[in-house]
């Protein structure tokens, strides 16, 4: 983020907004007040009307830490920033694959990836746009002994639909402050800045004006997120496969911005056992002293296996108010847990969530730590003032010793309970890893020790290191399922118009057994014990392969309906049926029939490329060729058809189709009659055409299926 040390709101901007252009980015601002008497209260929800009351106690619950850590701060003025992930209600809760699926098949048709602004499927004030909702939090404590319990509290609190915590927190970082200087009126300045700010676009630097700042922030690129969140973003085929990135700069999955090394500075050397927890799909609890420990902890961990889209369902600041609570503690010995990453505070999840496989603490008790600054960030993307729970903790690089191997004994024989009287960094879990820790990168991270400033810049570069390794390791785990995203096109001397072949189809078994026989490759191979086909399976079986896999296939058809699309257009027509048979030459009328269809239903829909008008004429130039080389009988036989035989044989020279260029070229006359977009054809001369057997005050339904019993 790049602003001024100090911050103004322009005394001209009107604090009338958009609000279709506001749900691009934001749902709502809320401010919530914590009451004695009667609890969490929100005061204000700009724009109003935007929650349910379901939502508003969701959201109200999920503002305000629940740990006592938080109240042995006993300094004036206490700021944290931390961020919640809620399901809407209405939301099933356990068909995300199925419901990801869904979606996909739905939403991405193919069309231009040159194209690649999102498009809407819903209203945005449609609840079941989402199936869940991000809240980033901005909490204040003041100590007050004149007050009732010596203080009070207060958050505030951005909502939306999207995982965007590169441009929510720091814009918190503003908006926080001044809701605290000048009230409501810091809601409708901000929330008419984010109203101006253009569509979001994955994957890109974009640069975000507000007041006389301007947050210059990376978005997640498209194939990291959720296809539920109301928006289909089109996928460029670079994300067809797996791959190394050359610009490292752009970030590759989630919360490429989480303090990685510092919230995991006490673990590293889990995590890869992590990294393989997550992958595969186990359920987790991340415990933490503070929201901002335990969101960032969460958002670290998602953010180890890009460029994976995932799947799991985490949330990074869960509490005992949240409805799926009574669900989770109902569930005895030997039932399965969900798919779920669960951050929290609280310790009463050490004893009612006992039966949670794998639990993980982290972070350190919270400092005497004071207001929390205005920040600014650097250029690369990172905060250099953060709140309390996003800095590094003040430790050195643990040594692996002799007594920390007693130590880590000791810690699994008693168990997370132990946290119950003196909090400690560590891991229970009875998950044997495959991956092997990689000391090479361990000893690359590089110790600051005590200095902030010097330690603050270091922590850029250990997060780089570690982030690195984990996407090549990411990327070459996922490099065996490359074949079956691999696009073909048309050889040299085949007809573009005929179907692309389909893509290999993907057996779990066949592809288990390949790849028992090839290896995963060297890179995997050298970092995976001798059991990782076991890693494999258990991927596959798990809730991030599915989404993941048909996401990428989906992608890929949609590369290849590209590139034979742009092969039809470079295509001779005359030289390329000069060497057909008559039965091609007939399936191939049917076949360019078949694609003017599909571009002028894509127009229809409001889909089409900006190349649509070229294709659709180039398409019918291509017809026209093709229907007069065709045998005599054959024509006879289309023609048949009134509708062809009036547009092929009589047609106007110069027809104008509605919102298209003008084609010079009979056959679109014969086009439109055919497919029966519209009843009336007017040629410059003032002839009219009109359908044979339609009355004149209605338009012809006829469809594909009607045309094909003439072809």
């Amino acid at each position: 983020m790049s602003r001024s040390p100090s911050f103004s709101v322009k005394s001209e901007l009107s604090p009338k907004l958009d609000p279709e252009s506001l749900q691009q980015w934001v749902v709502a601002f809320c401010i919530i007040r914590f009451d004695l008497e009667q609890g969490q209260l929100i005061e204000e929800c700009y724009p109003p009307g935007c929650l349910t009351q379901d939502e508003e106690l969701e959201v109200a619950f999920s503002s305000f830490p629940d740990s006592v850590s938080q109240h042995q701060n006993r300094s004036s003025i206490h700021d944290c920033i931390f961020f919640f992930r809620f399901r809407r209600r209405g939301s099933s809760q356990i068909d995300a694959s199925s419901t990801e699926m869904a979606e996909i098949d739905k939403k991405l048709t193919p069309k231009s990836p040159d194209v690649k602004v999102l498009r809407r499927s819903k209203s945005n004030n449609d609840s079941n746009d989402s199936r869940y909702m991000y809240g980033y939090v901005f909490n204040r404590q003041r100590h007050d002994e004149r007050l009732k319990r010596g203080g009070e509290q207060k958050s505030v609190v951005i909502l939306s639909h999207s995982p965007y915590s590169s441009v929510f927190r720091p814009l918190l970082q503003i908006m926080g402050p001044l809701y605290f200087d000048i009230g409501r009126k810091a809601l409708e300045h901000i929330a008419a800045y984010v109203s101006m700010w253009p569509s979001p676009v994955p994957g890109k630097l974009m640069e975000l004006p507000i007041g006389n700042a301007a947050l210059k922030v990376n978005l997640p690129p498209a194939h990291s997120l959720p296809s539920e969140n109301g928006m289909l973003f089109e996928e460029s085929a670079s994300s067809m496969a797996p791959f190394l990135p050359n610009n490292q700069s752009v970030p590759q999955g989630l919360f490429h911005d989480s303090d990685l090394f510092g919230i995991f500075r006490g673990l590293l050397l889990q995590l890869w056992v992590l990294w393989e927890l997550l992958l595969i799909g186990e359920p987790m609890l991340i415990i933490a002293p503070t929201p901002p420990q335990c969101s960032e902890a969460v958002a670290g961990l998602v953010s180890l296996v890009a460029p994976l889209l995932c799947s799991v369902d985490f949330r990074p600041y869960f509490t005992i108010h949240d409805p799926e609570f009574a669900h989770l503690n109902s569930l005895q010995e030997g039932d399965t847990f969900p798919p779920m990453i669960l951050g929290v505070t609280n310790l009463f999840f050490l004893k009612s969530l006992r039966n949670m496989p794998h639990v993980i603490s982290v972070g350190s008790p919270a400092p005497n730590t004071n207001r929390l600054p205005l920040a600014t960030r650097s250029s690369t993307g990172r905060i250099s003032s953060r709140p309390e729970g996003f800095g590094f903790q003040q430790l050195s690089l643990k040594k692996f010793s002799p007594s920390n191997l007693l130590n880590a004994v000791k810690l699994r024989r008693d168990g997370p309970l132990c946290l119950m009287t003196e909090h400690k960094e560590a891991i229970w879990s009875t998950y044997s890893a495959t991956t092997k820790p990689d000391t090479s990168i361990l000893n690359r991270l590089i110790d600051a020790g005590m200095s902030p400033r010097v330690e603050e810049s270091m922590s850029v570069v250990n997060n780089e290191i570690l982030r690195r390794h984990f996407l090549e390791l990411t990327t070459n785990f996922l490099a065996p399922f490359g074949p079956y995203f691999r696009t073909r096109t048309p050889s040299e001397g085949s007809s573009p118009f005929v179907d692309p072949p389909p893509l290999i189809p993907f057996n779990a078994d066949e592809f288990l057994g390949s790849l028992s026989a090839r290896g995963p490759g060297k890179f995997v191979s050298k970092r995976m014990r001798s059991n990782w086909l076991d890693l494999y399976r258990r991927f596959l079986e798990g809730p991030n392969f599915t989404p993941w896999f048909q996401r990428r296939r989906a992608v890929a058809e949609q590369e290849q309906h590209r590139l034979w699309r742009q092969a039809r257009m470079k295509t001779d027509i005359q030289q390329l049926i000069s060497k057909m048979s008559e039965l091609e030459i007939v399936d191939s009328f049917n076949a360019i029939e078949r694609h003017i269809l599909e571009e002028t239903q894509l127009d229809q829909s409001g889909r089409a490329s900006t190349d649509s008008g070229a294709t659709c004429q180039k398409l019918m130039g291509d017809l026209q060729a093709v229907f007069n080389v065709l045998p005599k009988d054959m024509q006879q036989l289309l023609l048949f058809n009134p509708q062809r035989a009036a547009l092929l044989k009589g047609a106007p020279e110069h027809t104008k189709l509605p919102g298209r260029p003008l084609i010079q070229d009979g056959t679109c006359d014969y086009f439109v009659a055919s497919f029966c977009f519209w009843s009336e054809i007017t040629s410059p001369t003032s002839r009219s055409i009109f359908l044979p057997d339609v009355p004149e005050s209605k338009y012809c339904q006829m469809n594909e299926s009607s045309v094909s019993q003439y072809t």
